[in-house]
């Protein structure tokens, strides 16, 4: 009897967790498709905005998993300052600081707070969820540096230095379908991939320059969704304009399918995609989840768009 129903609960599990797992990747395969009807005139409406009960820092990448949010960010104890001319490859100092994980709820209520990085290697960027566990590049605050990237478990919290990289990462992402990472440099002008071991497959400009990606989020069938910002100069003011955008990216190719602006903003002038993005599907929704803003005032803004 015991076996037998050892046997109906074990049955019972793999159906619910086989379940899960096509509901997720129908929600992706949804996803995919909506993006690609997104257009400079899509309106985003702010469904709700969710203060922070913490000190957020500077936020650089987020992931939603279930209930519970994962984002890092880095603290700043010591701005790096330029150089007039480079200093052992480096065209500024290594500055200061701490490199952190957040993991909070809806409520916007700090539940564990991860600290990353070594010495100079204290900048966290984009991050990305492949399952089970998440993956963060931390990476000297400064370009052509060093990062390491570590996997971190989302039930344990354990975390593990996989492997080092001789350049600024500053995002990546799991490629669920072939087992690969994907990394951008500073700015997001050079691709790099990896096996899971941190063995170097190959590297490609990125070809395209409509925004410098911050978060890159994996979707099905080998694509990701990117989100990010480019600073464009105004005439008669020092202060840059933040563009803001989107762009859905083949992780085979490496080239931009689809990319469209956004121009929304939070209440300290800040476009949305400036810092952390994550996007999912409502219904027949994109839900767009940011945290544009740092330190003691920032929040989580979830935005909804309807694509039919």
């Amino acid at each position: 009897m015991k076996k037998f129903v050892s046997f109906w609960t074990f049955v019972f599990a793999l159906i619910m967790v086989s379940t899960v797992f096509a509901e997720d990747m129908i929600k992706e395969q949804s996803l995919r498709h909506s993006f690609k009807e997104l257009t400079r005139s899509t309106e985003w409406k702010k469904e709700s905005e969710v203060d922070l009960n913490f000190d957020v820092f500077h936020p650089q990448g987020m992931t939603k998993i279930g209930d519970k949010y994962f984002m890092s960010s880095v603290e700043i104890e010591e701005r790096p300052k330029k150089y007039a001319q480079k200093k052992n490859g480096y065209d500024r100092s290594a500055g200061k600081g701490t490199g952190h994980l957040f993991v909070f709820n809806g409520k916007g209520e700090l539940l564990k707070d991860i600290e990353l990085g070594e010495g100079d290697i204290y900048h966290p960027g984009g991050i990305d969820f492949d399952g089970e566990n998440i993956w963060v590049p931390v990476a000297e605050y400064r370009p052509d540096s060093k990062s390491i990237v570590y996997k971190i478990d989302a039930e344990t919290f354990n975390v593990s230095k996989e492997f080092r990289v001789d350049d600024h990462i500053g995002g990546i992402v799991h490629n669920d379908q072939t087992g690969k990472l994907l990394g951008v440099s500073w700015g997001s002008r050079q691709y790099y991939e990896w096996n899971i071991k941190g063995k170097e497959l190959k590297t490609l400009m990125n070809s395209s320059h409509f925004i410098d990606y911050q978060d890159c989020e994996y979707l099905e069938k080998s694509k990701m969704i990117c989100s990010g910002i480019a600073g464009l100069n105004r005439p008669s003011t020092e202060k840059s304009y933040e563009l803001g955008g989107l762009a859905l990216v083949d992780t085979k190719t490496l080239a931009a399918e689809h990319e469209v602006p956004l121009a929304e903003f939070s209440s300290q002038q800040h476009v949305i995609t400036r810092n952390p993005v994550f996007l999912n599907m409502r219904n027949k929704e994109i839900r767009l989840f940011a945290v544009p803003d740092d330190d003691k005032e920032a929040s989580l803004l979830i935005y909804e768009a309807k694509t039919r």
